[in-house]
């Protein structure tokens, strides 16, 4: 089972932005966890940063027939990409919504997803803890639904 893992605009500057929101664990730290996580699930792992919206909707392209699932911590581009939106559901890819912290408790701006709708299921709040959730429920998702 192959994995992508994308994450969107300020999130490699995890660990040096903003900690009281988004915690002191670094990108890397994450994704090498997850990687780690995956390999024990018996799945891959690729894993994809851009601050650049055109950079992940292309990225989501490549996903076709190459990825059984997708994890996206979208960043900003969670309240205002329709072409995410669209790109993930253009691809028909199972994906689950992720974030370091809890949206609907930030700023009103921060409450409407355009992705989560179509998503798998949505993890927020839980810091580092929930990229490994949000791993979780897609594997499960993906062996209970073929």
């Amino acid at each position: 089972m192959h994995l992508l893992l994308l994450n969107g605009p300020n999130l490699n500057l995890l660990g040096q932005r903003e900690p009281g929101i988004y915690g002191s664990g670094t990108l890397a730290s994450i994704e090498d966890g997850l990687r780690q996580e995956a390999t024990a699930a018996g799945a891959v792992l690729e894993c994809f940063q851009s601050n650049f919206e055109g950079a992940l909707v292309e990225r989501i392209h490549q996903a076709i027939g190459a990825s059984q699932g997708i994890l996206i911590n979208a960043g900003a581009f969670t309240h205002t990409s329709i072409a995410l939106r669209d790109a993930l559901l253009g691809v028909a890819i199972p994906y689950v919504e992720l974030h370091l912290s809890n949206t609907h408790a930030r700023e009103p701006f921060r409450h409407r997803s355009y992705l989560a709708d179509r998503a798998v299921g949505v993890v927020s709040g839980f810091g580092a803890m929930s990229y490994s959730l949000a791993l979780q429920g897609l594997i499960d998702h993906l062996r209970q639904n073929g």
